[in-house]
């Protein structure tokens, strides 16, 4: 069986917290929750959190500031922020994707923090970036130019 991957979940709205928790647990995720960006930057640097879920809008830290720092610490954790009252947000955010609360479903926030997660793991071993032409093929196609003096069209 996987290891569950952790969510940290960041919100200064209590209720908003705890459905949060509720829907991402039942999916199989492990949550921890923070109040507050201090409490959520003290529970980060403990380390083994695989995505950050933040609300935008709190006092004495916005998220986006939230998630400077820990980019600082661990530029590899991706990071979601959300906002009730920001309905769009300007790209030069550190986090790695913005949806606003209200206009996207509880469907849409599970298959962001899917990819995500994912994401963060990186791609499957053994199975890196292919070549578009094989070996054999850069082969074929260097005989062919040398025997004929001009470039192999493929697919004319």
């Amino acid at each position: 069986m996987r290891p569950k991957k952790t969510i940290l979940c960041v919100d200064d709205n209590e209720q908003a917290l705890s459905v949060r928790k509720f829907m991402l647990e039942t999916r199989g995720y492990r949550v921890l929750t923070a109040a507050s960006s201090q409490q959520a930057l003290e529970l980060f640097r403990e380390g083994g959190i695989d995505l950050v879920l933040s609300d935008l809008i709190m006092p004495y830290m916005d998220g986006n500031e939230l998630v400077r720092r820990m980019k600082e610490l661990a530029p590899e954790v991706p990071a979601i922020l959300i906002s009730g009252s920001v309905k769009a947000f300007d790209r030069a955010n550190r986090a790695d994707a913005f949806l606003p609360k209200g206009a996207c479903s509880p469907v849409e926030l599970l298959e962001r923090v899917r990819m995500m997660v994912a994401r963060k793991r990186g791609p499957k071993k053994g199975h890196g970036p292919r070549p578009l032409i094989s070996e054999h093929a850069t082969e074929h196609i260097a005989e062919h130019e040398a025997e004929t003096s001009a470039p192999l069209v493929v697919g004319a």
